[in-house]
């Protein structure tokens, strides 16, 4: 819209409505504008809000595929707390032991004889 235009527009707004109707319309239609200016900054804000969270959302849900072991490594259960163990040594039943070594020393001693 040029100069030329307004200034048209203004001179027939001013013989339809006349000198002391025409400063009310300005004010009506500036509050007009500054609403709808208003009205389409939130809805703006709001659609930018709604597209991150979809963003935000999509980023958790993305699943990464599961990375090989290193190697020589033993596979545990998940949620299974891993504890140091010392290795215990391979030793033959004595008689001092427990009840099931006292019967596999009887075992073995009944059948040499």
């Amino acid at each position: 819209m040029s100069f030329s235009e307004t200034i048209f527009l203004f001179l027939l707004a001013l013989l339809i409505f006349g000198p002391k109707k025409l400063p009310e319309i300005g004010r009506q239609i500036g509050k007009m504008l500054n609403e709808f200016r208003r009205a389409s900054n939130e809805f703006k804000s709001q659609i930018e809000s709604e597209i991150s969270q979809i963003d935000a959302e999509n980023n958790r849900r993305q699943i990464l595929p599961p990375s090989k072991p290193p190697e020589g490594a033993v596979a545990a259960l998940p949620g299974t707390p891993q504890l140091a163990m010392p290795p215990v040594p391979a030793t033959e039943p004595t008689a001092e032991g427990s009840a099931e070594s006292k019967f596999a020393l009887n075992s073995a001693r009944a059948s040499d004889v």
